[in-house]
């Protein structure tokens, strides 16, 4: 008995402090008005913009979802655990939510619409195209890449004309490298499953964002990445708490 009181305790403590908890955020004015991100954890996002509450891989992991904002849209990148939480999903979905996933997610979560990279859809006015996400270097034990081409998607919004780049989890591939014309862009920073600091540089360096939050960077040396880009003044570097 007193073990079940003792779980019943932690419990209820977990819950207080996940209650308590603050997200950071930023503002970003687009030509629709104020574009409003919330920092969730790992790779979880919420854009709050024109009316629309949009949740990027939401995942249990890093919130109780029932706490959060129900989605008018939802975009999952692919069908690992940490992005593609049917648990997160259904806490946040109703009848008029779109959700937008990659064929593997669809498999875990039997709603939505599955765009595969390389498609361009309008939907509520919101222009989304998709991208492969991949890793070309890391790979599992037997020669598989953590993530295959095909199978995960990266995906690009364009919100009032704010053009923003959500990477999912990828190395510096050749398609994001030719990007143009990205505002903001969110690059995954971790091994062995994404990217090191220096291929997050290379890739910005590359297609120059105006302003790049590395995200999914658990214990990554967030100041590494600083250093690499010191001396490219066209991308603003900015780190939050995930």
């Amino acid at each position: 008995m007193k073990g079940i009181v003792l779980s019943l305790v932690a419990a209820l403590w977990a819950l207080a402090v996940q209650a308590q908890k603050v997200f950071p955020q930023d503002t970003i004015q687009t030509s629709n008005g104020p574009l409003v991100i919330t920092f969730v954890g790992h790779a979880s996002l919420i854009f709050n913009w024109h009316g629309e509450v949009i949740h990027i891989d939401p995942s249990s992991r890093e919130a109780n979802y029932y706490q959060l904002p129900q989605a008018t849209m939802i975009f999952v990148t692919h069908h690992h655990g940490d992005h593609c939480d049917p648990a997160s999903l259904k806490a946040i979905t109703t009848d008029k939510t779109k959700t937008f996933m990659s064929s593997r997610a669809h498999e875990k979560w039997n709603q939505g619409m599955v765009l595969r990279p390389g498609q361009t859809v309008t939907v509520k006015g919101i222009e989304i195209t998709t991208l492969p996400a991949y890793n070309i270097e890391h790979k599992r034990d037997d020669g598989t890449p953590y993530h295959v081409k095909g199978e995960c998607n990266s995906y690009i919004l364009n919100l009032g004309g704010t053009r923003i780049f959500i990477g999912g989890d990828t190395e510096n591939t050749p398609e994001m490298k030719a990007l143009t014309n990205i505002d903001i862009a969110f690059l995954p920073m971790n091994l062995p499953y994404t990217m090191t600091p220096e291929m997050v540089a290379d890739a910005a360096k590359a297609f120059k964002p105006k302003i790049l939050y590395v995200y999914h960077y658990g214990k990554s040396d967030t100041n590494h990445l600083r250093e690499l880009m010191a001396d490219e003044k066209a991308v603003e570097v900015r780190i939050k708490r995930m």
